[in-house]
């Protein structure tokens, strides 16, 4: 993800920032959570030749890239849907070549989130509902990531696109011009909304961008993008920091939690998955997690 990135982060306070009031309140009202709290963790795509030999067995083809990632992950950030809609027989494929366990987290098409009107005048929309549901028990969260010009001045469009859509496809929003987060008025005048329509957030933890990590949640369910820097010694000690915080979050009712690893060119994704998966295991011993490791320490499952 090119998106914040710096060539030198020495300068990068890291640091989360404080719990904003509004991440407390939805907290605080959160149902009682009746099963052990989801921890899905994921790289954003699976065509990692990279990876063959130390994550995906030896001799692994590109045809069987996605059933190895499903051994190795429970999720995905799954980017190809921005630039075009899966066909039936696709999402089919996905699902049959990946475990039970696993779910998928499309990202919204462009043709529907880089639209002035967002898809509304066309057909788009209903089309991308109706395809997507064929994952159905392996649908993770869709998110749709906004173009960096969607200003405040938008919000009446986003509205009403939220009013027209499918509540039955759980989403989440990620926003990125400066504007959203420049006042308070900008930023609680968005999640006030999402929150009226359950719709989650994307928390994305970049080192060029530290507005937005802006650690609002609005549902009962959280989606973290993070980015790594080559896995120098800041990359663990922020994952570190980030179990504490999801930690505390779960210990108060949070459902789910999404987190993505990105790392330069991807290769090093499975790594700093595998440390946030440690982390998860060792820390909130009664989550759902289910993270990457070295062929070397499974065997058995190839």
């Amino acid at each position: 993800m090119k998106f914040g990135k710096l060539q030198d982060v020495s300068h990068v306070n890291f640091n989360l920032p404080e719990i904003p009031s509004g991440t407390e309140l939805i907290l605080q009202h959160l149902p009682e959570r009746k099963n052990p709290p989801k921890v899905f963790i994921g790289a954003t795509g699976w065509g990692m030749k990279e990876w063959v030999g130390k994550w995906y067995p030896k001799g692994t083809t590109a045809k069987g890239y996605l059933k190895a990632y499903g051994k190795q992950f429970n999720t995905i950030e799954l980017n190809t849907t921005h630039y075009r809609i899966p066909q039936a027989t696709m999402i089919d494929k996905w699902c049959d070549e990946t475990p039970s366990d696993f779910v998928f987290c499309p990202k919204i098409p462009q043709s529907i989130s880089h639209r002035r009107d967002m898809g509304l005048s066309g057909e788009k929309i209903e089309i991308f509902s109706r395809e997507i549901k064929g994952l159905g028990s392996k649908m993770g969260c869709c998110f749709m990531q906004m173009p960096p010009y969607f200003k405040e001045d938008r919000l009446p469009i986003l509205e009403r696109f939220l009013s027209e859509w499918d509540m039955d496809i759980p989403l989440a929003l990620e926003v990125r011009h400066e504007d959203w987060f420049r006042t308070q008025e900008s930023s609680t005048s968005l999640f006030k909304m999402l929150e009226k329509y359950n719709i989650s957030t994307v928390i994305t933890d970049v080192a060029g961008r530290r507005d937005v990590l802006h650690m609002r949640l609005t549902t009962p369910i959280a989606m973290i993008r993070f980015v790594g820097n080559g896995l120098i010694d800041s990359d663990y000690s922020r994952i570190e920091e980030w179990v504490q915080t999801l930690k505390k979050w779960v210990d108060k009712g949070l459902q789910e939690v999404y987190f993505f690893t990105h790392e330069p060119d991807n290769i090093l994704a499975p790594e700093l998955a595998q440390y946030l998966t440690s982390q998860t295991e060792k820390h909130i011993p009664n989550a759902q997690v289910r993270g990457p490791k070295p062929l070397e320490n499974q065997m058995t499952l190839f």
